[in-house]
């Protein structure tokens, strides 16, 4: 399996999974055999949970590879990464204004989508798991503080 993926694709198999999986195809073989149709439908829709979204992806893939990501444990970055979250943690301290924020998110987001490019370009291309599991470990980052900030703007919204 490979990072990048076409979610229309992706899409598509699950519906048609779903369909196969459907408890109620399974009503003329009894209970025990809905109840195992209903197994694996939970199990489809989990699966489709992960792999639709992009940082569930990769960490997944990280975690097959022999290199998980235990983002709770492991919080050490790399200097220039903390560099930055300070310099935006210090603006969004700064921020009074919803321009101000929106300006911050909009950083955050460029840089979440570019680390998500560089994810996608170590784990199919160079096939590095640890250091992709490292840039996994930026992106929660990064989405984390990108939620902070839209919590914020809806705060001053309101």
């Amino acid at each position: 399996m490979q990072f990048a993926q076409d979610r229309a694709v992706l899409d598509a198999r699950w519906k048609e999974l779903q369909r196969e999986a459907h408890p109620d195809k399974f009503a003329a073989q009894g209970a025990a055999a809905q109840r195992i149709a209903m197994q694996w439908s939970v199990r489809i829709n989990e699966a489709y949970q992960r792999l639709k979204d992009p940082l569930k992806r990769a960490s997944y893939l990280c975690e097959l590879h022999g290199a998980p990501i235990h983002a709770e444990s492991n919080t050490a970055m790399p200097t220039d990464f903390l560099m930055q979250q300070m310099q935006w943690r210090e603006a969004l301290d700064a921020a009074r204004t919803v321009q101000d924020m929106d300006e911050i998110a909009s950083e955050s987001n460029a840089v979440g989508r570019e680390m998500l490019l560089k994810i996608e370009q170590t784990l199919d291309v160079s096939r590095d798991f640890s250091a992709a599991a490292q840039q996994v470990r930026n992106l929660m980052f990064i989405e984390r503080f990108t939620s902070e900030v839209d919590a914020r703007i809806d705060q001053l919204e309101q």
